[in-house]
């Protein structure tokens, strides 16, 4: 199944706030990554982090799969340490919480939601628009 077709890409579509980080086993480690704050905007296959002052912290594209158990998503980061890997990660998402674990490089895609040495886990929760009415 392509990105485009599969439903889990339309609802990732939007803004997301990170609320979580596990890296390596270490609950929210600091993070060149994230800043508290720093949301995360997903516009078709792109993704950009940006911090409450709208300085970009990370950006690049991403590949899912729902029909994987569990269900697969690819990063491919455009800038930084990690530009041009692919980072094989499971992911979650359940209505408005988005929840996915990722492994270095080479590395086995993660089977299980809870990180282990060279593995990143992100919990995110949708944040509404500014100017959609209730």
């Amino acid at each position: 199944m392509s990105s485009l077709s599969d439903p889990d890409f339309q609802a990732l579509q939007g803004t997301w706030e990170q609320t979580r980080l596990e890296d390596s086993g270490v609950l929210n480690p600091a993070d060149a990554h994230s800043a508290p704050g720093a949301i995360t905007t997903i516009s078709g296959d792109r993704f950009e982090v940006r911090t409450v002052d709208g300085a970009v912290l990370l950006k690049g594209r991403f590949l899912l799969d729902s029909t994987t158990t569990p269900k697969s998503i690819t990063w491919v980061d455009a800038i930084g340490d990690d530009a041009g890997k692919y980072l094989p990660a499971s992911y979650r998402l359940e209505q408005d919480e988005f929840v996915f674990i990722a492994a270095d490089e080479h590395q086995p895609r993660p089977q299980v939601f809870s990180t282990g040495p060279g593995q990143t886990m992100r919990t995110f929760i949708r944040r509404a628009p500014h100017n959609r009415g209730a």
